[in-house]
C-alpha cells in the first residue's frame, strides 16, 4: 500500500472549537505510524489549478485560494479557511492525482490519503461542510481524463452524505457512486430516488442502526450494484464518523465494520479493475475512533 500525506494539511486552521481540526489528521498519522512503523509516507503534491477546473468554477477555486489576511475567514457557517488553508487543500486534492497515477502505473494496488480538508460536499461552485474541494472528484476526473478509464466507482461510507461528488457527477455516467449515509443529517440529500443517469446508488441508514444494518445494507444493494458496474478504479471517501463515538452522529458501527467494507471493495477492485483501489480521508471527529478506525480501515488495504 502506497501512502500520501503532506505537513500542509495540518497548517489549515479552522478555530479552537472547530470540529474539523488539525488534531484529526495528527492522531491518524500518529496510530499509522505506531501500527506501521516499516510505512513509507509519500508527499502528496499540489493540485495544478487545470486539475481542479475539471471539476470545481473559477470563481470557488479563487475564492479557495485567495490570500486571508486578519485571522479566519467563513465561506459558509461551517466552513473556515485561514492562511495555510489554500495550500492545504491544494496538498489534499494533489494526493488523490499522486495515488490515482501511482496505482495506474502498477508501483502499487492500493493507496491511503491522510490528508484534509475533507472533500466530498464541496460542489463544483461551492464550499461547504468542512470541505473547500472535492478531493476525490478531483482524483475521478483524473483518472477518466488521463487515464481514459471509463469505468470508476467511488465509495462513500461517510454518515454524512456526499452531496457534492453526486452532484459533479449527476450526469457523468463513466463515474458511478455509491453511498450509505444516515437519515436527518446535513446535507439532507442522498434519497434512494436521487439516481442520476444511472449512476447513483444511495442508501439511507436510521440513527441508531449498527454494524449487522450496515454490513446487510452493503451486502443486499449496494455491493451488488457496484460489482455490476464492474469498475476499472475503486476511489473510496473514507469518513469514520458513522462510528458509534462519533458526537456529530447516531450510527453504531465499530472499527471492524471498515475492515470489512474495506475488505469486499478490494475483492471488487481484485475482480474488475486489477486490484486498484485509491482511499482518501474525509470525516471522523471523536480523535480516538477516528485513529481506530484508520488503522482498521488501512490494516485492510495492506492485507
Amino acid at each position: 500500500m502506497l501512502a500520501y500525506t503532506h505537513a500542509a494539511c495540518l497548517d489549515h486552521d479552522t478555530g479552537p472549537d472547530h470540529p474539523e481540526r488539525p488534531a484529526r489528521l495528527k492522531a491518524v498519522l500518529d496510530a499509522l505510524q505506531r501500527a506501521w512503523p516499516d510505512q513509507v509516507w509519500l508527499e502528496a503534491p499540489m493540485a495544478q489549478r487545470g486539475d481542479l477546473l475539471r471539476v470545481h468554477a473559477a470563481p470557488l477555486v479563487d475564492a479557495v485560494l485567495a490570500p486571508v489576511v486578519g485571522g479566519l475567514h467563513r465561506l459558509d457557517p461551517d466552513t473556515v479557511v485561514g492562511s495555510g488553508s489554500g495550500r492545504a487543500a491544494l496538498h489534499a486534492a494533489g494526493a488523490g492525482l499522486a495515488a490515482v497515477d501511482a496505482v495506474m502505473d502498477g508501483q502499487d494496488q492500493t493507496a491511503f490519503c491522510a490528508v484534509r480538508p475533507p472533500g466530498h460536499h464541496a460542489t463544483a461552485d461551492a464550499a461547504m461542510g468542512f470541505c473547500l474541494f472535492n478531493n476525490i472528484a478531483v482524483a475521478a476526473a483524473h483518472a477518466r481524463d488521463r487515464h481514459g478509464l471509463e469505468r470508476i466507482a467511488i465509495i462513500d461510507f461517510d454518515v454524512h452524505h456526499g452531496n457534492g461528488t453526486q452532484a459533479i457527477f449527476n450526469r457523468e455516467p463513466a463515474v458511478a457512486y455509491f453511498s450509505s449515509h444516515q437519515s436527518g443529517l446535513f446535507p439532507h440529500t442522498g434519497s434512494v430516488h436521487e439516481r442520476g443517469v444511472g449512476n447513483m446508488h444511495n442508501v439511507l441508514l436510521p440513527p441508531g442502526s449498527g454494524g449487522f444494518r450496515f454490513r446487510n445494507t452493503w451486502l443486499d444493494t449496494l455491493l451488488p450494484a457496484l460489482d455490476a458496474f464492474r469498475p476499472q478504479l475503486v476511489l473510496v471517501s473514507a469518513g469514520f464518523d458513522a462510528h458509534l463515538s462519533d458526537p456529530l452522529a447516531d450510527l453504531m458501527l465499530e472499527a471492524e465494520d471498515f475492515a470489512w467494507i474495506t475488505a469486499e471493495l478490494r475483492t471488487i477492485a481484485d475482480r474488475h479493475g486489477e486490484g486498484r483501489l485509491v482511499s482518501m480521508l474525509e470525516g471522523g471527529y471523536s480523535l480516538d475512533a477516528l485513529a481506530e478506525c484508520a488503522v482498521a480501515h488501512v490494516g485492510a488495504l495492506r492485507a
